[in-house]
């Protein structure tokens, strides 16, 4: 597999496959969340702040739940994926509970020039790093899609967590970004069951690296947390042990699943 040109058609054609099964699974919950409820959790709530009248960018933002659900708080919120399924089921969303949100289809790096505008905030979560080959390339592009000041909320799931094989039964993946991960995957995070076998083509990142990429396009790091939970019930073998929150049971407490940062462009 040359992943050099192709590992954005691998991955489009991945996510274009799980769109009609993630709609229908409990695990994004649609019925509650037509009947107004919101798919943001805490965690980021409490990073983002008072979003009303903000310009907001959601990058990677699948079918835009969590677009919608800054728009439902008074956001101009503009959702971008590259999948150009899952874009038109968000348009589809928008329309349905009549929503005034935005949503392009566009490749991260091409960002800038796909929007040609600046925003207040750039906010991006959970699983979103791990597609892209290259961190400084990323920080770059939200640091030109933020106005002056603007503020970026990242939350994320812990490199630590992608080190281990997908049963957390051993080390089987590097913590350092060494190469594209390239697998062939069964099912999805949302349904188990589901009958979709696609190639992926992912990368992990470190801490470290996410730091620098920030801090060398002159970001200021204004928090920085990190969580020994999931808000999500996303991995295999795991326990809620608090209400939305979940742990590999048999691992407990002892990794970090999570971390969440926000930075202001300078």
């Amino acid at each position: 597999m040359n992943t050099d040109n192709n590992y954005k058609e691998i991955n489009k054609t991945l996510w274009n496959e799980k769109v009609a099964s993630h709609l229908s699974s409990d695990f994004y919950d649609m019925e509650s969340f037509l009947a107004g409820n919101s798919s943001l959790n805490p965690v980021e709530l409490e990073l983002l702040g008072h979003v009303e009248g903000k310009k907001i960018l959601h990058l990677q933002c699948h079918f835009g739940q969590d677009t919608l659900s800054l728009a439902r708080l008074g956001a101009e919120a503009t959702g971008l994926d590259l999948s150009d399924k899952t874009i038109l089921a968000a348009e589809e969303l928008a329309q349905k509970l009549n929503l005034d949100a935005k949503f392009i289809c566009s490749d991260v790096y091409n960002t800038p020039e796909t929007l040609n505008t600046q925003f207040d905030i750039v906010f991006t979560s959970y699983g979103t790093i791990g597609w892209l080959p290259d961190l400084d390339a990323w920080a770059a592009v939200i640091k030109r899609v933020l106005k002056p000041g603007g503020k970026l909320v990242f939350v994320e799931f812990h490199p630590v967590v992608w080190m281990f094989n997908y049963n957390f039964e051993k080390v089987g993946y590097n913590y350092f970004n060494d190469g594209p991960v390239e697998e062939m995957t069964e099912g999805t995070y949302a349904d188990r069951e589901a009958e979709i076998s696609n190639n992926s083509v992912s990368w992990n990142h470190s801490l470290g690296e996410v730091f620098t990429a920030l801090l060398n396009q002159g970001f200021h790091i204004n928090s920085f947390q990190e969580y020994d939970y999931s808000p999500y019930n996303c991995f295999l073998n795991t326990e809620e042990f608090e209400p939305k929150k979940f742990r590999i049971k048999h691992l407990g407490n002892n990794i970090p699943m999570l971390y969440a940062l926000s930075a202001t462009k300078a």
